[in-house]
């Protein structure tokens, strides 16, 4: 399941998790924002219970994407212990994505 992640429960969702976490930072009328989304959803899905997968929308969540620097959609940040561990700028196969996941995991 993929979680909508926004300024107010970005602290308690992310940052608090004691999961690893990957985010999606997307907008909608953004073209390769809509490639990547669906393998996002698979990851959520691939990766159930182990990892937490939650998109935020930089359009109505300024605040997040300002305070880690986002300049570029899609981006994806994945955290572990409530700091960012790696980062993938701009749409990518899924394999780059599983890459990073497992390196989380490990």
């Amino acid at each position: 399941m993929v979680v909508t992640l926004t300024d107010a429960n970005f602290e308690e969702m992310v940052l608090n998790s004691d999961k690893p976490v990957l985010v999606d930072f997307w907008a909608e009328w953004c073209g390769p924002c809509r490639v990547i989304g669906p393998i996002v959803k698979e990851l959520s899905e691939d990766y159930d219970g182990k990892i937490v997968v939650g998109k935020l929308d930089v359009d109505s969540n300024p605040a997040v994407a300002s305070k880690f620097g986002i300049r570029n959609i899609p981006t994806v940040l994945f955290f572990k212990n409530g700091k960012v561990a790696d980062k993938q700028v701009g749409a990518v196969p899924k394999g780059s994505l599983v890459n990073k996941v497992e390196a989380l995991l490990s």
